[in-house]
């Protein structure tokens, strides 16, 4: 009712993670909502094989353990679906292990309306989920550089980046908006923009959720550390 609401199609829901895989190969949404906690297969699971399948991004967004809200698809992005984790703060760990799976980000489950619409409508542009912060202490509650053949093709895709974009990334990882990035470089944020773009491009990630995930993998910034 609230995305419909907002002009948002909501094209399918389902009960737990084996119907949210059906429905969203179904109905093709661009933004899925999902929860984490179900009966049968669970919310990680299924995030990890909806982004891992090539569904299509149709007229959708989805919620609960899946519900689709159209928000306009633009046909060159990925055509996977962007996923948003619905989450109480006990379940941190469980948010950190989809956001590594490629999750665009959560909302806390007592989420006011107009956050719910707004998020969905932002994730579906292709940003992560409002909070980099609240990201970022996952990550440093859960993250661990590692030597594994992920971080080492990542150290290997690090050094394609500038020392401004390894410095923008670092500071991602810090939680930085777009706006602050702008003010400690002295920058427009349309440049900054630029910047960001660039290096979920040279690292193939989807969007600042991941970045935040990388800057910490490969040790690029330490935990707890300013």
């Amino acid at each position: 009712m609230i995305l419909m609401s907002e002009g948002i199609d909501v094209v399918g829901e389902a009960a737990n993670g084996d119907e949210a895989l059906r429905v969203v190969r179904q109905t093709r949404p661009d933004v899925v909502l999902m929860d984490i906690r179900m009966p049968g297969m669970d919310g990680l699971e299924a995030t990890r094989l909806i982004l891992a399948d090539s569904v299509g991004a149709g007229a959708g967004a989805g919620a609960g353990a899946g519900v689709g809200a159209g928000v306009g698809a633009d046909p060159a992005d990925d055509d996977r679906p962007r996923v948003i984790i619905l989450t109480t703060f006990d379940l941190d760990q469980y948010v950190y292990a989809a956001i590594t799976a490629g999750a665009s980000g959560f909302l806390l489950k007592d989420v006011s309306p107009e956050h719910l619409v707004a998020a969905v409508k932002m994730v579906r542009e292709g940003d992560a989920m409002l909070a980099p912060a609240i990201t970022r202490r996952l990550v440093e509650r859960f993250a661990v550089p590692m030597v594994n053949p992920r971080t080492e093709a990542l150290h290997k895709d690090l050094a394609t980046l500038t020392p401004r974009e390894r410095e923008v990334l670092g500071l991602l990882g810090r939680g930085l908006s777009n706006a602050e990035l702008a003010a400690r470089f002295h920058l427009s944020e349309a440049t900054v923009k630029t910047h960001v773009a660039r290096i979920l491009a040279k690292l193939n990630l989807r969007d600042r959720a991941q970045a935040v995930v990388v800057a910490y993998e490969t040790g690029l910034i330490t935990p707890g550390v300013a």
